[in-house]
């Protein structure tokens, strides 16, 4: 055991070692930094703090191209003749986001000789190998808190749409219909329905504290509890059990990271068992769920409404069957892209290259991977 103790050990200061190696060489020199965004097309000058899209960059091309830094920016990150290929081999930092994903796979990390740098602006580094980037012994880092409002708000706002039947009168009242009981059948008050969140991070925790004046019963199931201050201002009760949660809950919003122990978790037999015509909101991502099994319930009734604006792949194709489903109201993945957390997630994204150029360290929480470990939510 003592042997086997002073092995990892040996391991850990070896990684430690080489990781500090490539960090102290990023003190010096031009450096080549690749971002990974979402075009805007025409969009791109209405707001001039749209800075989240490929036409702005986050707004930081002319600072580090005033330090000599190249920087390149493309949407195009898939397939073998894709733009952001032709740059892997000599990159030293990649910036991607979670709502235009580049998935950063073991064999693109392979060929990426000199990245020493994984960069998420945004919170979510699932699109990311992260064991792979562990062994590499690179960094990932995101901004972490860039967008929890965001995200925590538009959650609020889906289980209001969902809840309230709103999406078929929008749809009536666009195509010339006024039908009232094709909406109030199934419309109902928030107040008194048993809301669940699956996670209680960051994001879950505002959301409970937003749903607190609807007077529901708040119930939340995580890894760990929350601070009891805190369950007693939003009045959420711990569920060790998730399925035992799940069978209780109205509506179910889902606030879990992507991890090898959460992807498909929402299967057919998990949903089977949870109240028919529960409502369901994922803002966290799409492969968390069983894309079949979401789609066969929403037909059947079982799930009454989902809404969510992750998907799996992103973007979505065309063909994907979430797009076709009944009572659903899903979206492009927007929610934590809004103007207010792009400014956040720039000035996040900015500080940290600033760090990584002068050898300092960043903000304990905003790492993924550090060191050969990864953050324990990935775990």
């Amino acid at each position: 055991m003592a042997m086997k103790r002073a092995g990892v050990s040996a391991m850990r200061a070896l990684c430690s070692s080489a990781n500090f190696a490539r960090h102290a060489h990023s003190t010096s020199g031009s450096k080549k930094i690749v971002g990974v965004f979402y075009k805007a097309n025409e969009y791109a000058e209405l707001n001039p703090n749209f800075v989240g899209c490929v036409e702005k960059g986050l707004g930081i091309r002319d600072w580090l191209e005033s330090q000599g830094h190249q920087y390149v920016v493309t949407d195009d990150k898939e397939g073998p003749d894709c733009e952001l290929e032709k740059h892997i081999p000599d990159l030293h930092v990649l910036i991607t986001t979670p709502f235009h994903p580049a998935y950063v796979t073991a064999e693109r990390i392979k060929k990426a000789k000199n990245l020493q740098l994984l960069l998420t602006a945004g919170i979510g580094s699932d699109h990311i190998d992260l064991k792979a980037a562990a062994e590499a012994g690179l960094t990932v880092a995101e901004v972490t808190g860039s967008n929890v409002v965001s995200v925590a708000e538009d959650e609020l706002m889906r289980i209001l749409i969902l809840v309230r039947n709103f999406l078929p009168g929008y749809h009536q009242v666009i195509s010339g219909d006024w039908n009232v009981a094709g909406i109030a059948y199934r419309a109902y008050d928030l107040e008194g329905k048993t809301v669940g969140t699956v996670g209680a991070g960051r994001i879950g925790k505002l959301l409970l504290q937003r749903l607190k004046p609807f007077n529901c019963n708040l119930l939340y199931h995580d890894r760990l509890k929350m601070d009891p201050e805190l369950e007693k201002q939003t009045g959420a009760k711990f569920e060790e059990d998730l399925d035992v949660m799940l069978q209780k809950c109205d509506i179910v919003v889902v606030n879990t990271p992507l991890t090898e122990k959460t992807r498909g978790m929402f299967d057919k037999e998990r949903i089977s068992k949870m109240k028919k015509g529960v409502l369901i909101v994922n803002n966290a991502r799409g492969a968390i769920m069983d894309t079949q099994a979401v789609a066969d319930a929403c037909s059947s009734g079982h799930i009454g409404g989902y809404s969510g604006d992750v998907w799996f792949p992103q973007p979505a194709p065309k063909d994907h069957p979430w797009r076709y489903m009944p009572n659903q109201a899903m979206t492009p993945h927007i929610s934590g892209t809004t103007i207010d957390a792009q400014l956040r997630y720039a000035a996040g994204t900015k500080d940290m290259l600033d760090s990584y150029f002068k050898g300092e360290e960043f903000p304990l929480q905003n790492y993924i991977v550090r060191e050969g470990e990864l953050a324990p939510q990935y775990r």
